[in-house]
């Protein structure tokens, strides 16, 4: 579930949302929040949690998405033109296709299923997990 105080921030605007994100290296979570339609271009959701998020028709366009988690999030029509992916993870990202991602920049080393390929390699993901992770059977992490 979001963070209410990450949301509210958010909600105040790019200038207000970017100057706490360069105060705190805090990991924003927007995980199952209700985005649909918002402007969000040029914010910084750098390394946010927007997995299950509702991003119909929002636009990203020159925002940092970079290592974002955008798993299951719904992009329906959001727009991406100029957006960093750099090492985003968008596998099972919703309604998402290549005219919407090949205008982001950086695309080709987001994390993505083999649909989104879009005539660039898919990034191979390796999973780590620690000797007590694997013994408590405790989720993986990508690398």
């Amino acid at each position: 579930m979001s963070n209410d105080d990450h949301l509210a921030i958010l909600r105040r605007g790019a200038a207000t949302w970017n100057a706490w994100r360069a105060e705190r290296k805090e990991m924003p979570d927007l995980s199952r929040a209700d985005l649909r339609g918002l402007d969000l271009s040029g914010f910084d959701l750098s390394q946010a949690d927007l997995r299950d998020a509702d991003l119909r028709g929002t636009n990203l366009s020159q925002a940092d998405l970079s290592g974002t988690h955008l798993e299951r999030a719904n992009l329906f029509k959001a727009v991406l033109d100029g957006a960093e992916l750099e090492g985003a993870f968008l596998c099972g990202a919703q309604f998402l296709n290549c005219a919407q991602l090949t205008v982001a920049q950086n695309w080709q080393s987001a994390f993505r299923d083999d649909a989104l390929a879009c005539g660039g390699a898919i990034r191979e993901r390796k999973l780590r997990i620690s000797r007590s992770a694997a013994a408590n059977g405790e989720n993986q992490q990508p690398t």
